[in-house]
């Protein structure tokens, strides 16, 4: 590391354009994101794609705490937007990096958040190719925001969305669901169980290039704010079906159960950073339920509700262990804010 940062610390004039910003970037930035092949930096990546429609998508993450069990700030930015873009049927390709930060934060944990976003992005076959650094005095920012851009290509046969879901359709979702929302819960809170619960911030785009391979895909999301819950809704407005699900057929992990016994919390209503809502097919059930449970991110899938009738306007219903049906409320405002 050079002289120039002698205290191992964010300063303003990291973020002023002259020699310090110059040495932020290629002393401590660029060299964890080098694939370019040694070439110039220039203001915009010049990137060769393969043939087929573009998918591209953005997304900034102000989570509190910035290190969590199971991951950080770093792979929950690189996770988010390739997950937004593998959820499309795209293949991610490319992703850009913006970074805020805050004058006085550690550079040994700048290093360490952006080490893990590049090991994230590398294991999913994703290249950062581009970015941008701003430092702002302290006080002004909470250590550390991130904002990236995803680039990725959807195949030409492709073709995911609302309007592809029907009556009989089923609804999965591939493993148990609320474990972001309770990891940053409990650890934000001080809360403690039996089991340490961690996130399930991983990328999607391999388990979700299988599942678009089995031709049994309507629709898929990731149910990050909101839950699996916001994204039932989403689809069933979108769509104009009424969704059924079963509350006994959810996969919630003991501990997030017990946490939302504690504190009141529906799992439904809880950010996920790993998981898929999959509306699929009835008669490739098998089919996509042997991708799901033959994956290490799908092996507690479960099939958790269909699709039973076309509406003016779409619903949601859940059966209840006690065998009763209800409308599943949809909640206003944020369960748990800095959440990604």
């Amino acid at each position: 590391m050079s002289n120039a940062l002698p205290n191992k610390q964010i300063t303003l004039a990291h973020g002023g354009g002259g020699k310090l910003s110059r040495e932020l970037v290629e002393e401590i930035i660029y060299p964890i994101f080098d694939n370019n092949g040694g070439h110039r930096l220039l203001d915009s990546a010049l990137l060769s794609l393969d043939g087929g429609n573009i998918a591209m998508t953005t997304d900034s993450f102000v989570i509190s705490p910035l290190f969590f069990p199971g991951g950080d700030i770093g792979k929950l930015a690189a996770c988010g937007t390739i997950n937004d873009l593998a959820v499309a049927g795209a293949k991610p390709r490319f992703l850009s990096v913006g970074l805020i930060i805050e004058e006085g934060f550690e550079i040994a944990y700048l290093k360490r958040i952006l080490h893990s976003l590049a090991k994230t992005a590398s294991a999913a076959g994703v290249s950062v190719v581009t970015g941008d650094t701003k430092v702002v005095e302290k006080g002004n920012c909470d250590g550390l925001y991130i904002n990236t851009t995803g680039l990725g290509v959807v195949p030409e046969n492709v073709s995911l969305g609302p309007e592809k879901v029907s009556v009989g359709d089923l609804v999965i979702v591939s493993g148990s669901i609320g474990d972001h929302g309770m990891a940053i819960l409990s650890t934000r809170e001080g809360l403690s169980f039996r089991t340490e619960i961690e996130s399930d911030c991983a990328p999607l785009n391999d388990l979700t290039e299988k599942l678009v391979a089995t031709g049994g895909v309507s629709v898929m999301r990731d149910p990050t704010r909101g839950g699996v819950a916001s994204i039932l809704h989403e689809l069933a407005q979108e769509s104009g079906l009424t969704v059924e699900i079963s509350e006994e057929m959810l996969p919630v992990h003991p501990a997030v159960n017990a946490g939302c016994s504690m504190l009141g919390l529906d799992p439904l209503n809880l950010a996920n950073e790993g998981k898929l809502v999959i509306f699929a097919k009835a008669h490739k059930e098998e089919e996509v339920m042997n991708v799901l449970k033959n994956h290490p991110l799908g092996r507690s899938a479960s099939v958790i509700g269909k699709v039973t009738s076309r509406e003016e306007w779409g619903k949601v219903l859940i059966e209840t262990t006690l065998g009763a049906k209800r409308i599943l409320p949809l909640i206003e405002g944020e369960v748990l804010p800095r959440i990604c």
